[in-house]
């Protein structure tokens, strides 16, 4: 299950991954020149049409496609931002530490930037108990100090939801609550970005929204710093755009939250687990201005991921079979999480995040007490509701 799809994880030509190849022709968000069409044999039996895509499909070993080895030794991790509600991610990457599991690609948005980075940076300086406690030091910090400085560092301000609070004065465009230096530095205090263009590091995709023209920008590992990381959580309406080499960005999670598509086309591994926390369904319909934000900005969080996985699901179906994404849903372990606020600092809701992501990471990881279909699906997973 660790090993490369196609030998290699070069998605720019023909020798990518199945999944790499296919996917290169459809991701709308890609910043380099579509591969030239790859020339078929015109053949007068009706059936040769499909003969590219067994071509594709035919390179990846079977046996890796077919094996039930469960939890996978490799895995690429796609991290969903939704302020503090990525507090639960914490806790799911905590539990999955834990386990001798190889993290590959990591791609993530907003405060999935945030624990992306911790995650990576930990890997690359001292293994996973180092990735352990900075993600620890991270959160605790975060939920200790409860300011508006932590809201800042993990884009807990939804757009509509940031106009509410602060009035005509911030739609002015005048108002700058914070300077983004103390940002900075809080970051540069648990975040060695240095580490993470060390070799070691695995591969990041960080996203944050180009402004110019409202596309999606992925930073690499090589391009990484303080300023993309406040780029990739800066809400739009609390202080001014994060400008690096000339253009100028907002929050990654309008592009993509998290990158999903990009990361199945440059993971080396055919293992990905989406952590999503910001709620995809309410029983409710709000009807207080407050209610109404929340819920927008919970369906705009989730609309360009709904589409990621609708393309996922198509290329499993028609030419990446051993791509197999798992999800684990923060809905799914915490009643009524539709219901509260991405912006709640209280250390008892950070606390009963965490402990039901850990919890959702070790049902995920127990998966192969359940029935072979489940591993084997191509279709994305979702863990049983754990609360009451």
């Amino acid at each position: 299950m660790g090993e490369k799809i196609d030998g290699t994880d070069d998605h720019a030509g023909l020798q990518g991954t199945a999944a790499s190849r296919l996917l290169s022709t459809t991701c709308i968000w890609s910043d380099a020149a579509a591969p030239p069409p790859v020339p078929t044999t015109v053949s007068p039996p009706a059936p040769a049409a499909p003969a590219p895509v067994e071509a594709v499909t035919a390179a990846a070993p079977v046996e890796r496609a077919r094996s039930n080895a469960w939890p996978p030794r490799r895995l690429s991790l796609a991290l969903q931002g939704g302020g503090t509600f990525a507090a639960f991610t914490w806790g799911v990457l905590e539990r999955l530490l834990e386990e001798p599991i190889e993290i590959d690609t990591i791609s993530g948005a907003s405060a999935g930037a945030i624990n992306a980075l911790l995650l990576a940076s930990g890997l690359a300086e001292g293994g996973r108990e180092a990735a352990r406690l900075r993600l620890s030091r991270f959160w605790l910090r975060l939920m200790h100090e409860a300011s508006f400085r932590s809201l800042m560092l993990i884009g807990g301000f939804s757009p509509a939801g940031s106009s509410v609070a602060f009035g005509p004065t911030l739609r002015s465009g005048r108002f700058d609550p914070i300077d983004l230096d103390p940002l900075r530095l809080a970051l540069s205090r648990d975040i060695d970005f240095s580490v993470v263009r060390n070799a070691r590091c695995p591969k990041l995709l960080i996203a944050a929204t180009r402004i110019r023209d409202g596309q999606q920008q992925i930073f690499r590992n090589d391009a990484i710093t303080a300023d993309v990381a406040l780029a990739s959580t800066c809400p739009p309406l609390v202080h001014c755009a994060v400008e690096i080499e000339g253009e100028a960005y907002w929050d990654g999670g309008f592009g993509g939250n998290p990158p999903l598509l990009r990361l199945a086309q440059e993971s080396s591994t055919a293992d990905v687990l989406l952590v999503q926390v910001t709620p995809a369904r309410d029983s409710y319909v709000p009807i207080t201005l407050a209610a109404i934000d929340r819920r927008l900005d919970q369906i705009a969080a989730n609309a360009a991921l709904n589409a990621e996985i609708a393309a996922i699901e198509w290329a499993q179906a028609h030419a990446a079979p051993s791509l197999r994404l798992t999800r684990i849903a923060a809905e799914d372990s915490v009643d009524g999480l539709a219901q509260r606020s991405s912006t709640d600092l209280g250390r008892g809701f950070i606390r009963l995040l965490h402990r039901s992501g850990r919890a959702a990471a070790e049902r995920w990881l127990g998966q192969d007490a359940k029935a072979d279909a489940t591993l084997a699906a191509p279709t994305a997973v979702a863990c049983e509701p754990a609360l009451a």
